[in-house]
């Protein structure tokens, strides 16, 4: 038998020197983009640093790529994790669990996760069908994309380890409380008949969903590597992840970043400042009115909340926005109303934006 065969496991560890090599490139590259950004806005495009397009510029060049940087390293880490979630095994872990305990565990792996808005009609139907509770699936299906852990990722470098841990606790609240809610509004009798119908089976169409690899289990039960799953399948894993989802998203990225760009360079701070700062008190219903036609991803809008605290806009009214866009998108609206009739949908809806407009307000008087 040849050495490919009889070292199965050698073989598959050799990514691991490259991943170290391009994560020591990776951090080489994003220290120097602050040096290379002032030098191409102020030397090669002579661009002054105190005009409104030298400003808009050096963010836009500064910026852009150091948020692709970062999201790739956070795809990368999320990719690995993503290995050893299934639809299937998170629908079994919440099947037949007490709602408090149920909406607490749901709101969790919602976090832990990777399904998006997309998903929501498919994990919806296995959820239902597999017996968890209405108020439990619906903590779940608000935490997935509510508390993005690319957003997550990218607000703790971005910000720090405070605002990342504000997004992070309001979310899961919200999620928690939001499913506890209707749960004990008893609302199963507006879920489309067809849906309770609908036999058990794995979910299709959800997106993210790792593929078995040969000797591994198919049902996702084991939450550590097996000998047929070793660790460099994990950073293949991480790989795929990079080319499949930043090759889907950077555009929406760059597009957010130059909206960031404008509002850094353009909009007056005092200006900022007065519409949606601390002082008004309706900046944060409008935050949530805006926010929630601006469907975009989460790596899109990070760039734009970073410009907005950067000019003066209340942190509070900020998290507002940011979670209606990412939360109380019209798509995820359109997916949902195929699963609930409208009383419940509305009702889904007017319980999660309550709780994030609690949010805007709580943080805006703390902070």
């Amino acid at each position: 038998m040849g050495a490919t065969s009889d070292h199965p496991v050698v073989a598959r560890v050799r990514p691991l020197p490259w991943a170290i090599a391009l994560g020591l490139a990776w951090w080489g590259l994003y220290r120097s983009l602050e040096p290379m950004s002032r030098w191409l806005t102020h030397h090669a495009m002579g661009l002054p640093a105190d005009s409104h397009l030298g400003q808009a510029v050096a963010f836009f060049i500064y910026e852009t790529p150091k948020v692709l940087l970062l999201l790739t390293i956070v795809v990368f880490v999320v990719g690995m994790i993503r290995s050893f979630f299934t639809p299937e095994r998170t629908r079994a872990l919440l099947a037949g669990r007490r709602e408090s305990v149920g909406n607490v565990l749901a709101a969790g792996l919602g976090v832990a996760t990777p399904f998006c808005s997309c998903s929501a009609v498919p994990l919806f139907i296995g959820f239902v069908s597999a017996g968890v509770p209405l108020g439990v699936t619906l903590s779940f299906l608000i935490a997935a994309p509510m508390v993005n852990e690319i957003a997550l990722g990218l607000l703790l470098s971005l910000f720090g380890w405070k605002i990342a841990a504000i997004y992070l606790g309001t979310g899961l609240t919200i999620a928690i409380v939001a499913g506890w809610v209707i749960g004990r509004m008893k609302m199963e009798r507006f879920i489309e008949d067809w849906v309770r119908a609908a036999p058990v089976a794995p979910s299709p169409g959800v997106t993210d969903q790792p593929t078995p690899r040969s000797g591994a289990p198919s049902s996702g039960d084991e939450m550590t590597p097996t000998p047929g799953t070793a660790w460099a399948d994990r950073l293949a894993d991480g790989r795929a992840a990079v080319v499949d989802i930043v090759g889907r998203v950077w555009i929406f990225v760059v597009l957010g970043i130059a909206v960031g760009a404008g509002i850094h360079g353009y909009v007056p701070q005092d200006f900022l400042a007065a519409v949606m700062g601390r002082g008004a008190w309706w900046s944060v219903p409008v935050a949530v009115v805006l926010g929630v036609p601006m469907y975009s991803n989460a790596a899109g809008i990070v760039p734009v909340v970073q410009a907005l605290v950067a000019k003066g806009a209340a942190l509070g009214t900020v998290l507002a926005f940011m979670m209606s866009v990412i939360a109380l998108s019209l798509p995820e609206a359109i997916l949902l109303r195929k699963v609930l009739r409208p009383t419940l949908l509305a009702t889904f809806f007017a319980v999660v934006a309550t709780g994030i407009l609690a949010t805007g307000y709580l943080f805006n008087a703390i902070l």
